[in-house]
């Protein structure tokens, strides 16, 4: 089988993955509206090119947080990778490795921490955390990722409690006997796990911002908090101190009717205005995704579930193969959009949603600062909201 986009990979692990481990990495919130609307949105974004530039040589290397990847494109943190693929984190942290690219791994991997390191040295690692009720365990947990090398800490902020997934209680999901949540086994030895394969009722519902605080006396890692949709959170995330936000809603795992995290990015870079690095991840499924996600501020987005296709095709090959679609994917679009470099100054690229009169274009593809922005460029009835805050950008540059 030919694999040529991110789809073929998504229909190869619906085909041959065990069911009950598709529909857990499929799942979406109650309806699933926000899932497949991280998706839909990017598809109302449309580009507007401008022909006889020069780009025989694209430039597509970024750097995040100081350091240099290949591409705009890492690995976000998503659980369980053995029900995809037996090294599970393992393959996933040496197919970012080979891509020179971030791994984001996640506290419910089914491999350690150090074995994860171990697997894949030298390679770009950020840790992600949830704060359980247990602090100890999660202060042993950021410890441990500091001494294993990994390089960042990212903060989930959207996970109170887990969200309603009807496939998983349908199906009752839990681990396999022989799989575990190994960087909490220590933590919650002789616990009952039957909750999703964790602890039950080990998250804390009592996180508050001021425990941003707490987790800077535990590490001099940069910390990432990740699960911001507004300016509000993005002005007071800032003011906390953080060193990046990744846009996210947990791939429309929480709460459902939420906005599409594409939606949400212009708010959130505009609050921000440069201060710290902005990312994105959800429905990224095409290197012309990545474009549009740069070209309206984020520094990199990152992807969850074709990661874990990937991995269900052929471990850390297919992971790499993903990766090197979505690659060149974006490196074409570079080109046919005009854009020679991703901090190209040259106001070249040009977006418009379907049916609008007008576009909008980005001074850095990548960047923080507005070129041109008429609120007519969203036309569409459910992106009113969308319209308001392009509307504010455009005070704010004027």
């Amino acid at each position: 089988m030919a694999m040529v986009c991110l789809s073929d990979f998504e229909a190869y692990a619906k085909k041959y993955l065990p069911k009950i481990a598709w529909d857990y990495f499929a799942a979406g919130a109650d309806d699933c509206t926000t899932r497949d609307e991280n998706i839909l949105a990017y598809k109302r974004i449309r580009f507007q090119p401008c022909m006889l530039r020069d780009v025989s040589v694209t430039d597509i290397r970024t750097k995040i947080l100081g350091t240099e990847i290949s591409f705009p494109v890492g690995i976000a943190p998503t659980g369980f990778h053995q029900l995809a693929w037996p090294d599970g984190e393992k393959s996933t942290a040496r197919a970012a490795r080979a891509m020179n690219t971030c791994y984001i791994a996640s506290t419910y991997s089914t491999c350690t921490l150090e074995e994860i390191s171990a697997a894949a040295p030298g390679g770009l690692r950020w840790f992600q955390l949830y704060i359980h009720r247990n602090r100890a365990a999660s202060q042993q947990l950021v410890q441990r990722a500091e001494a294993s090398g990994f390089q960042g800490l990212v903060l989930t902020a959207d996970l109170p409690y887990t969200g309603k997934r009807r496939d998983d209680v349908r199906n009752g999901f839990c681990l396999p006997p022989h799989m575990k949540v190994k960087n909490l086994e220590r933590a919650f030895e002789g616990d009952d796990w039957s909750e999703y394969g964790l602890p039950p009722n080990s998250l804390d519902p009592s996180v508050t911002w001021n425990d941003i605080y707490w987790l800077r006396s535990l590490t001099r890692l940069p910390i990432i908090i990740k699960g911001i949709l507004t300016r509000e959170d993005a002005e007071l995330a800032v003011r906390h101190g953080v060193q990046g936000i990744i846009v996210s809603n947990h791939g429309g795992r929480q709460l459902d009717e939420g906005p599409a995290t594409i939606d949400a990015l212009v708010e959130v870079v505009e609050a921000v205005r440069g201060r710290v690095e902005v990312y994105v991840d959800g429905g990224i499924r095409k290197g012309s995704d990545v474009l549009k996600a740069l070209a309206l501020g984020a520094k990199c987005v990152f992807i969850g579930r074709p990661a874990l296709w990937g991995l269900a095709y052929k471990g850390e090959e297919g992971l790499q193969d993903v990766l090197r679609i979505l690659q060149d994917e974006f490196r074409l679009s570079m080109a046919l959009a005009a854009v020679p470099a991703l901090f190209d100054p040259s106001p070249n690229s040009k977006f418009a949603e379907p049916g609008a009169n007008s576009s909008f274009t980005h001074e850095q593809v990548g960047g923080g600062h507005w070129n041109r922005l008429p609120r007519e460029v969203v036309t569409a009835p459910s992106l009113a909201w969308f319209k308001k805050h392009l509307d504010k950008a455009l005070r704010h540059t004027v």
